[in-house]
């Protein structure tokens, strides 16, 4: 029986929760691990108690594991004897009462404004065609316009481009849809890149193959762009404008959109929904922008601040003699 708890398991998930494949493959790769752990201890799924659970994750720290891989793999796993609890395979839940290592709240690596036009300059000029370049740049200003997740932007499907649109529908984590807005160089660089796309598919469709339903085709198995090319891509296109590649990754760039929209005024409850945050807590760690906006706000508008620009010792006297 326990030999089908995970595969029930993970078909329950993206049944019932809608969840996406790399959600699906992480819990594969996590259960997989503590169901290999139990059985080099002579246990499995359906005998192993709160202690061997408990065990399991000192193991994984003692092999070095980082608090968030180690919080992932409990989270797993506690999700896994929820619905072993509710299926009846178990009359308890021996992962209930654990609690997780926790996760730092890491301020997240972003660029400065020009940088990112550094980068989207760069990827103008890069690329070995004319479709390439096309194709970058419809890439970054996209994903800098509308803070989509790498995985959100690459398996856009071409239906979403059609009708120079002012807003793209985008299918988030566990099929949630949401609008994004777009901004004019992003809609320019899109209705460039479709018109080559299309006469691109066109030609193959001419030689008898299927045209591409992706924004991004690719002839790979996905049919689409994949995460990793376009991980690939952009630490190019960061070393062609200059910034350093350890800095910039697909993410940084949703980290960017979100910090620069909060730095320009931007609501947080807004900027939640553009993102596809499910709880506005996750957004949250975006407001230290807010730290340097507040403290220059300060500055130049509080009454008592000395160094104010136009503020002379004579002008304060003169306001408090009358």
């Amino acid at each position: 029986m326990t030999a089908t708890w995970i595969s029930t398991f993970l078909e329950a998930q993206a049944a019932e929760l809608g969840a996406a494949q790399n959600t699906l493959a992480a819990y594969a790769r996590d259960l997989q691990d503590f169901q290999d752990w139990l059985a080099g201890r002579g246990s499995d799924l359906a005998g192993a108690t709160q202690d061997d659970i408990e065990a399991y994750l000192l193991t994984c720290a003692a092999e070095g594991l980082a608090a968030s891989t180690r919080a992932r793999r409990l989270s797993a796993i506690k999700q896994l004897y929820r619905f072993a609890f509710e299926e009846g395979w178990r009359t308890d839940n021996p992962a209930i009462r654990i609690r997780g290592p926790g996760r730092a709240q890491r301020l997240p690596t972003t660029l400065t404004e020009a940088e990112v036009d550094r980068l989207l300059e760069a990827a103008r000029g890069h690329g070995r065609s004319r479709g390439d370049r096309l194709r970058n740049t419809c890439l970054i200003e996209l994903l800098y316009a509308t803070g989509m997740r790498v995985s959100e932007l690459v398996a856009l499907p071409v239906s979403a481009a059609r009708g120079d649109p002012r807003m793209l529908l985008v299918r988030g984590k566990g099929g949630k849809e949401r609008m994004v807005p777009l901004s004019p160089p992003a809609r320019a660089a899109l209705s460039e890149w479709l018109e080559l796309r299309d006469s691109q598919q066109d030609a193959r469709r001419t030689s008898g193959a299927a045209p591409s339903s992706f924004l991004f085709p690719s002839r790979g198995k996905d049919g689409h762009l994949t995460r990793h090319r376009f991980h690939g891509l952009i630490k190019e296109l960061a070393v062609t404008a200059g910034i350093s590649p350890d800095k910039v990754t697909p993410h940084t760039l949703r980290h960017a959109f979100a910090t620069h929209l909060l730095a320009g005024g931007a609501d947080l409850r807004a900027i939640q929904t553009l993102l596809g945050h499910a709880d506005v807590a996750t957004t949250e760690i975006y407001t230290h922008v807010l730290d340097a906006r507040l403290r220059d706000l300060v500055e130049e508008h509080h009454p008592l601040v000395q160094d104010k620009p136009g503020r002379s010792d004579g002008a304060k006297t003169s306001s408090e003699g009358q």
